[in-house]
């Protein structure tokens, strides 16, 4: 919760600012009181009654309207602000914001605010990648701006690409993560899982999965951003470390859990974002295997159990862990949650488009041990990372 804490919220003019009033909605629910700030063109797509409505405040559409207070109200509502969030963000305010332009209301308060400043872009495909519009968005974050990357899918144009408004569940999560100031994880230690395992079959074969690795790290790079000491235990990837981040890389399942329980009784949280092979070769070939019939036995015998060995030898540590499956999901998944003594499982259905393995995106549903079910929308993994990264952050407040 964030109870008591201001955010200031520029609602620009496209299409997207009906989800907007999702956002708000949202934010009070969090706790926050929230001003609004409306371009003269998003009061074109949504009337500033339903903010103010929503909010509980006067909605501020006109530099030169009539000041509810006697205070300056840009520099009032500048120095009330503990975070600034425009969403949706155009191209036309990021380029403002990034030129230094203050012509109305909503870039004047902006250039007055000391607060953190995060911007939820929305627009047209073609408009969020031309270059100019990247230009900006790499100067603004260059100067601290927080730019929430925008969502991929069907755009109201009809285009399909990068340039949808994130998720309203991203935006608030995102706000509430600065206003526990991103450090929320200092002091804790983290080891985290990622890619999968290979079991070999001779030199040149081996059993493996269709892992790249992509979810583990985003997490890895999000909680060592939040302050946290982070051990990566990664499978074969292609992948760069993140910043910041220690790394062990292992090949088998066996290396696997022979490095993750050399930590396990130092760290605080761990999440088994890897996929492990269940099985390997119970004889592994020490030439290459030739082509000589029209068949190949091989024999397979069962993988340790990493994730219900922590399980069992957990005390004090947060245990997370992923179920990917293909029918039944959230049967299974509560069953691994069970079985395995974990405090929250993220499952998801890989056979689903935008939730499988080596892409950018993932459909997750997150169960608590208390048997809560939270359902996300399709997002990028990087998003995911951060909504987990909140939810294992809320754990730890409840656990001290």
């Amino acid at each position: 919760m964030s109870s008591g804490q201001n955010i200031v919220m520029g609602v620009s003019g496209g299409i997207a600012a009906y989800k907007a009033v999702e956002v708000v909605s949202r934010l009070k629910k969090a706790g926050c009181n929230v001003n609004v700030i409306m371009t003269k063109a998003a009061a074109e797509f949504v009337t500033p009654l339903t903010f103010r409505e929503l909010s509980g405040n006067p909605v501020v559409t006109d530099m030169w309207e009539e000041p509810k207070t006697w205070n300056v109200q840009h520099i009032a509502l500048a120095n009330w602000a503990d975070v600034f969030l425009v969403a949706p963000a155009t191209a036309n305010i990021i380029g403002k914001i990034a030129n230094g332009i203050a012509d109305d209301m909503l870039t004047t308060t902006i250039m007055a605010t000391k607060a953190p400043v995060v911007l939820a872009p929305a627009m047209n495909t073609n408009m969020y990648l031309n270059p100019v519009t990247q230009q900006n968005l790499t100067k603004l974050a260059g100067l601290s701006y927080h730019i929430i990357e925008p969502a991929t899918g069907l755009l109201a144009c009809g285009v399909e690409g990068p340039g949808r408004l994130p998720e309203p569940v991203v935006i608030v999560d995102k706000v509430v993560a600065l206003l526990h100031n991103c450090q929320d994880l200092r002091g804790q230690r983290i080891l985290i899982t990622a890619a999968g395992t290979r079991e070999a079959i001779d030199p040149v074969r081996y059993i493996g999965n269709r892992s790249s690795g992509k979810m583990g790290y985003a997490l890895a790079g999000v909680a060592a951003r939040r302050g946290a000491e982070v051990i990566l235990v990664s499978g074969p990837t292609s992948l760069p470390a993140p910043p910041g981040v220690t790394i062990t890389r292992v090949e088998t399942a066996a290396q696997m859990q022979a490095a993750v329980l050399a930590e396990f009784d130092t760290v605080d949280i761990v999440i088994k974002a890897a996929a492990v092979a269940d099985y390997r070769p119970e004889q592994v070939a020490e030439q290459k295997i030739k082509k000589t019939g029209d068949t190949l036995t091989i024999n397979l015998i069962k993988n340790p159990d990493i994730l219900l060995e922590l399980g069992q030898r957990k005390k004090r540590q947060i245990l997370v862990g992923f179920a990917a499956e293909t029918k039944d999901l959230i049967i299974h998944a509560r069953e691994k949650l069970t079985k395995k003594n974990l405090d929250m499982i993220i499952a998801n259905d890989v056979t689903l488009p935008g939730a499988g393995f080596n892409i950018d995106t993932n459909i997750v549903k997150i169960i608590h041990k208390n048997g809560n079910v939270e359902e996300l929308p399709q997002l990028s993994k990087q998003q995911v990372a951060e909504i987990m990264i909140d939810k294992i952050s809320t754990l730890l407040t409840k656990s001290t």
